[in-house]
Formats: C-alpha cells, structure tokens, sequence
C-alpha cells in the first residue's frame, strides 16, 4: 500500500477474500486486530465489507500481478503456480519457509516468472532478530527508522548478492541459484578462513 500497489486478496486455513477495490489503510487496521487481538476468521471481512468470500479455497486462481505466500509450507502447489501464471503473474515472493513445492517452483522458472524464494526474501525476519541481539548486546536502543535502514541495507545486498550469483545467459535471474551459491561461497571461504580446508 505505501509503495503505491493495491492488494485485492488475503486468506487464512478456512478460506479467501476477494475485494477487487482493494484492501486499504483502514481495512488492513480491521484485519490486524481481527488477528492479532480477537483471534477471528478472515471470513469477518467479507461481513463488514461485503467482498467475496471463498470457503476452503486458496487466494491463487485470483488473478494478480503479485502473490506472496506468507504463512504455510507447500501452500502453492503444481496448479496454484500454473494458475497464478495463466493469470498474469509475474512476481511471486515467498514470505514463509518454503511455501511453493518444488514442482511450483519449476513452473515459475520455466514461464521467466520473478520468483523470490524464502531462504532470500525471508531473511528479513532473521536479520531483524539479529538486529535486536545487537541492540541487546550493546545495550542500546536505536529508533525504528534506524533499524528500518539497517534492514533496507542488508536486503538491498542480498538482492544484490543474489543477482550476481543467478544471472543467467538470457538475462533472467533465478533467485534460487543466487541465494543457493551465494549461500555455499560463504560457508566455503569461512571454512577457507578458519583453517578447516
């Protein structure tokens, strides 16, 4: 929403809402406390604001330009990843510990799709925790536009890192492979450096 982008669906274990004006500002606030203070079903949306709801479904047959799978592992499957393409998608970024399977995967490799895969996109989550040690151990407390910038950074390199490391022949990154190398290069020249090869 800050960046401009207008997110039309949100799910939970039971089911889908589909609001195609989009879930602004004051609806998101509904939403928040929704779950994290009374505990509800997404399905409260679709009363208060009178959007679809559909029961037991996924949100991935929606059509979008974006899909972040953000809760479960092996959430997009084989025909959710099929069907978020035959819809237009072109960026799909993980925000759980592998939410697409590998057969998902495949697909969003084969069809040039922007795929964000958790090991990089999630980091996030762990940088922030180690953001906080940091704080801990110095015993300080920096402002949240500080962490902001710290966080902002240190995706910026992986995004980076990535790119440098998954480039492929015809231009296309692939996410994975950046994350994957850049992943083994680093535990390979820490071995490097102790001694241990």
């Amino acid at each position: 929403n800050q960046l401009g982008a207008k997110a039309v669906s949100l799910s939970d274990s039971n089911g889908t809402i589909y609001d195609p004006d989009g879930i602004d500002e004051e609806k998101l606030a509904f939403v928040m406390e929704l779950k994290n203070v009374k505990r509800g079903r997404i399905k409260e949306y679709s009363k208060k604001y009178g959007v679809e709801y559909r029961e037991g479904l996924k949100p991935w047959s929606i059509a979008c330009d974006c899909a972040f799978p953000s809760a479960t592992q092996n959430e997009i499957e084989e025909e959710n990843a099929q069907a978020l393409v035959d819809n237009g998608c072109y960026v799909v970024s993980e925000g759980a510990n592998m939410p697409s399977t590998p057969e998902a995967i495949e697909i969003f490799h084969e069809n040039k799709i922007m795929f964000g895969p958790g090991k990089a996109v999630n980091a996030g989550g762990v940088a922030t925790s180690g953001l906080e040690m940091s704080q801990n151990a110095m015993k300080l407390n920096w402002p949240r536009e500080e962490v902001d910038t710290r966080l902002h950074h240190i995706m910026q390199s992986i995004h980076s890192t990535c790119v440098q490391h998954g480039t492929e022949s015809d231009g296309y990154v692939n996410y994975v492979k950046g994350a994957n190398v850049a992943g083994f290069l680093k535990v390979a020249n820490a071995m490097l450096d102790q001694g241990i090869i």
